[in-house]
């Protein structure tokens, strides 16, 4: 049985990488039946991307979303930085599909949402551009070494680990970016007047109430599809997080590919703008 919300945001899956757990979208989205459905940035990992690497289920997330546009879902897809690519398609929209840099929503009660993938806060974005490249395929990499330490310690009957965790809750650097991202996040949207903030890119799952001598801000992280697997769900009250169990599915793995010729027709431009990039 499908559950019924009224929004749910997603961020940071990055189809393209090793590190995606594409499957375990898959079976999220599958589980769920939402009115609006955001995807908050670095859907697809442009940067990180190889022909030579495009798994069948990271295909199939592709079409479950074509599917869910075609079904009714309001999709709006907010660009982030390793799909920046698709900034050059600002303000496009069909049907029930929209691609924007944000994304301003009104909730419940007259209060507003405001949407954003988060890297325009990322000082090395700014300034050096292939520094953050160079970091994403060392991460990238670091996820490959972490998945095949965890597969050694299931066979010794240990905990599974993080590596990537690890470097981010010891490097002070890494620590105070977080902070730092939070607080400009939070200093923003109470400047602007929003009530919710919700961002992405940083990977640090959060629901959390800030206040500051000019007022308050609920602040909001979705997390990511490589480490934490998470989204937010919003019920019509109240946001939730929600983190997906990780496992192996084995049935989400074995199922065919969705064939494209059984998307509704009027989507599937929507579909080629995706594979422009890829």
């Amino acid at each position: 049985m499908k559950r019924n919300i009224k929004i749910c945001v997603i961020s940071d899956v990055h189809l393209g990488t090793y590190g995606c757990h594409a499957d375990l979208l898959l079976d999220y989205l599958k589980s769920i039946n939402p009115e609006v459905l955001i995807l908050n940035g670095d859907i697809i990992d442009v940067w990180q991307f190889s022909k030579n690497y495009w798994p069948k289920s990271h295909m199939n997330v592709l079409n479950h979303l074509l599917e869910m546009i075609a079904g009714g879902v309001r999709v709006h897809y907010i660009t982030g930085n390793h799909d920046e690519l698709l900034r050059r398609f600002t303000d496009f929209s069909l049907g029930n599909f929209s691609l924007s840099n944000k994304l301003i929503l009104d909730m419940h009660d007259g209060q507003k949402a405001w949407f954003f993938h988060g890297d325009v806060f990322d000082v090395t974005m700014k300034n050096s551009k292939w520094l953050a490249k160079l970091g994403g395929k060392g991460y990238d990499t670091l996820i490959l070494i972490n998945r095949f330490l965890n597969h050694l310690l299931e066979k010794m009957g240990r905990d599974k680990i993080s590596l990537s965790k690890k470097v981010k809750d010891s490097v002070k650097r890494a620590v105070k970016f977080i902070s730092d991202f939070e607080t400009t996040a939070v200093e923003m949207a109470i400047y602007h007047g929003y009530d919710f903030v919700i961002c992405g890119h940083i990977h640090q799952p959060k629901i959390m109430e800030c206040k500051n001598e000019q007022g308050s801000v609920m602040y909001l992280n979705s997390g990511d599809w490589v480490e934490n697997c998470t989204a937010l769900e919003f019920d019509g009250i109240a946001w939730h997080l929600h983190k997906h169990d990780i496992r192996v599915s084995s049935e989400i793995e074995d199922k065919e590919e969705v064939p494209v010729h059984d998307i509704t027709q009027e989507f599937l431009p929507v579909l080629d703008l995706l594979k422009s990039v890829v």
